[in-house]
């Protein structure tokens, strides 16, 4: 299937240095793609003439006068940068020109422009952000990893349902595991919201596990784990911390004298291995979810290969049709009857 993915030249940490190498990557893999590189027009021309590469009919440039900082408010960049690479990359597919659209730049900006141009659903009151974190069994889609930090049994029911159809779509499962993130598995535990959640999920016709423990991510017990974005976010981050904290305990031990290099040598394939499966840059890109529309979050520090990956997640997304199930699961249960979903 054709698709066309707009960028984001100009966010995140680095710039066109990463997103413009990252897009005539992913377009070497898929050449039936279509790209719209979106930002300052001097900053990306430089950046392709360094890469040797020209702009065509698959690999467009859309000039943007303005950029959204990564510390800015999401306010001033929705009212005060109308355009700005980012919101010129969210109107592309408001308008139809692109199907989608990857940034690395500030999350909140993000989603305040995406929200405000695309709207949301029908069903749906509040867009999620999901994304992947890997487990002992392959991958587990994490949702809300932040946009919602308070939320109700219902907007928990719609992040479920968003979910499943992401999952079903991507993986091609029919009816993929959903675990509710708690305090502990019994029924009885958890406050009040996790518990409502936990009956609407059970009356949803969708495949409720039951309720997860944070280990349980990990562990791979569900396709899909759903909590709040002030849970989700901590979690996220927690997993981050903890992966760097142990490559840099592994490097410090091979370091700690000439026995310990020598094993450091003797054991660097399983080291690459490792280091291969719990790089942070396989997961990149979160979808946010419940939105007219596919945007892409990548994450700020991403390097090239890192950003490759959300535009995959991307194409994936536009290429299974990704919007069209979760807007039919929506309209199937009616809009005011997400709970019975």
């Amino acid at each position: 299937m054709d698709a066309t993915v707009a960028i984001d030249c100009m966010g995140g940490d680095h710039g066109p240095g990463v997103t413009v190498p990252a897009a005539l990557k992913f377009q070497k893999s898929h050449p039936q793609s279509k790209l719209i590189l979106v930002g300052l027009q001097p900053a990306i021309e430089a950046e392709l003439r360094a890469q040797h590469a020209t702009p065509g009919p698959q690999l467009r440039l859309h000039h943007a006068t303005q950029t959204v900082g990564m510390d800015e408010a999401p306010a001033l960049a929705l009212r005060g940068k109308k355009d700005s690479s980012m919101r010129v990359a969210v109107d592309l597919v408001k308008s139809g020109e692109a199907q989608a659209c990857v940034s690395a730049g500030n999350t909140g900006a993000l989603m305040a422009i995406s929200r405000f141009v695309l709207k949301t659903l029908p069903g749906i009151d509040r867009p999620a952000i999901a994304g992947i974190m890997p487990t002992m069994k392959g991958e587990v889609y994490v949702l809300d990893l932040g946009a919602n930090v308070n939320c109700t049994p219902e907007h928990l029911l719609q992040f479920a349902i968003m979910g499943a159809m992401l999952v079903s779509a991507i993986q091609h499962k029919e009816r993929p595991s959903i675990g509710l993130l708690n305090i502990g598995e019994e029924e009885i535990k958890g406050n009040e919201m996790v518990k409502q959640t936990a009956e609407l999920l059970r009356a949803s016709g969708l495949n409720f596990y039951g309720n997860v423990e944070g280990d349980d991510i990990f562990k791979g017990t569900t396709d899909i784990v759903v909590c709040d974005g002030f849970v989700g976010n901590v979690a996220l981050k927690t997993a981050e911390g903890l992966a760097k904290m142990l490559r840099a305990f592994l490097t410090d031990e091979f370091k700690r004298n000439w026995f310990t290099y020598l094993c450091g040598a003797v054991a660097m394939p399983v080291l690459s291995a490792f280091k291969r499966r719990v790089d942070p840059a396989r997961y990149n890109g979160a979808s946010l979810l419940g939105l007219k529309g596919i945007v892409v979050k990548s994450h700020g520090s991403a390097d090239s290969f890192g950003f490759e990956n959300a535009i995959e997640r991307a194409f994936d997304e536009v290429r299974e049709g990704v919007l069209q199930r979760i807007s039919q699961r929506l309209a199937a249960a009616g809009p005011d009857k997400v709970e019975a979903a």
